[in-house]
């Protein structure tokens, strides 16, 4: 019997080979019609009843058994304690990640800026932070605190008054290193809930928690779910669809550290996607063979062999060129140009989330520490989304100043742009400001 590849093969100059990629790339909506039904119910419910409707999915979902709503939430000194208690690595590793991460945010922030025009008129844009961001970060088992400073800092450095966290604690269990980035990134306020509920609270508020302006983070199917039905009621960052990477290599890096780089994102998830693009077939065969050596190797194997088996792929293309044409066309979350000169493919490169340059910058640096934000368009939405940065939590208002000379010849041109489109109430107001001569 011949044995079943850990991954698939795949040539670009193959005749079916658009029709099989797409089928590759393909992800289904976020929901069903039976999780949306179920979703939309714990929205309503937590509209109608509050912290009463959220405190009995908690018992319901986590197996908390509390007494009142206050028990749901932390206080600084518990985020402090679990600072001092984390190990002294773990704290260190914080710090600098978050250091890092700020810094790298800071050059983001926008400034309001103005001008006048020859005839007088003063036009500009004024940039405010919004008032309040929540943030969901998954909870329990799952240790995510990188994900706490990527989504909290930059709410920070964009000047958020408040920022609310929610993290799900199912059966009671904590996770000091979330509390402990949360109280580094300055967290405001923390509340031991999470699901459809959290969301939902956050969206619309309760008697205890106080409704946001913007919804952030990851979360499960639910979770996503109800951030996509708040939309328009809060703004949110994205609905996010599985972990991806693609690997761009000339065939000269070693073939253990692109198998692992494609593991990085193969044990996120079993529908996470790996890719890998090289016009040197000897090394895919490499690769393929490193694959399956230390797959083996891997805490998360099942996991990971889901993924590498049903979403990945070694496709061999033409040559470097024609790598970049594939990689717009995947437009992926997580881009490695694992190449001699990366910046020479770098133009060209038009849709990607986050772009790691050379052989030495693994894409694991950019999830923890490196800077960039983590929180990234997938399914292909890099064509038009962007990384989470500052900009998501400032808004914009524009400003239009204008002298009685301006608002005159203004007036001019606007009434006969209204009358053209039958609003003569606007052309009115317009013309009771021309100047008489």
């Amino acid at each position: 019997m011949s044995k079943t590849p850990v991954v698939r093969r795949m040539n670009a100059d193959d005749a079916g080979f658009t029709a099989e990629l797409d089928q590759l790339l393909s992800w289904e909506s976020v929901s069903d019609a039976e999780v949306n039904q179920r979703v939309v119910d714990i929205i309503a419910q937590v509209r109608s009843l509050g912290d009463a409707a959220v405190l009995d999915f908690t018992r319901q979902f986590d197996g908390v058994e509390v007494d009142s709503f206050g028990q749901l939430e932390l206080p600084q000194a518990r985020l402090q304690q679990a600072l001092e208690n984390i190990e002294d690595d773990q704290r260190a590793a914080l710090q600098t990640a978050a250091e890092r991460i700020r810094r790298y945010h800071e050059h983001q922030r926008q400034d309001s800026w103005r001008y006048t025009d020859p005839d007088g008129t003063m036009l500009g844009q004024q940039v405010s932070a919004i008032d309040r961001a929540g943030i969901y970060v998954p909870g329990g088992k799952a240790t995510y605190p990188s994900s706490v400073l990527m989504n909290a800092i930059p709410a920070k450095v964009a000047g958020v008054a408040e920022i609310i966290m929610v993290v799900p604690t199912p059966k009671g269990e904590i996770n000091e290193m979330v509390l402990a980035a949360a109280a580094i990134a300055g967290v405001d306020r923390v509340f031991t809930i999470g699901g459809a509920q959290a969301v939902a609270a956050l969206a619309y508020g309760t008697e205890s928690v106080p409704a946001v302006d913007k919804i952030v983070g990851p979360g499960n199917i639910y979770v996503a779910t109800a951030k996509q039905l708040v939309f328009g009621r809060v703004g949110i960052d994205m609905i996010a669809g599985p972990s991806e990477i693609l690997v761009v290599c000339d065939g000269q890096t070693d073939p253990d550290w692109i198998a692992m780089d494609l593991f990085s994102q193969a044990e996120h998830d079993q529908d996470a996607q790996s890719i890998l693009l090289s016009p040197d077939a000897e090394f895919l065969d490499k690769v393929q063979a490193s694959i399956e050596r230390l797959l083996p190797t891997l805490e998360r194997e099942d996991i990971a062999r889901v993924s590498m088996a049903e979403r990945g792929a070694l496709i061999q293309v033409r040559d470097l060129d024609h790598a970049v044409e594939v990689a717009n066309r995947i437009a992926p979350e997580h881009l490695e140009l694992s190449v001699a000169d990366p910046e020479a493919l770098l133009p060209r490169i038009r849709h990607a989330g986050a772009i790691f340059m050379g052989r030495y910058t693994a894409e694991a640096l950019g999830d923890y520490c490196a800077g960039p934000n983590h929180v990234l368009p997938t399914s292909g939405t890099a064509r038009f989304f962007s990384p989470l940065g500052v900009y998501d939590f400032q808004k914009r208002s524009s400003i239009i100043f204008c002298t009685p000379e301006g608002a005159s010849e203004l007036g001019k041109v606007a009434s006969v742009l209204a009358r053209g489109e039958s609003l003569t109430a606007h052309a009115k107001s317009a013309e009771y400001r021309i100047i008489k001569d």
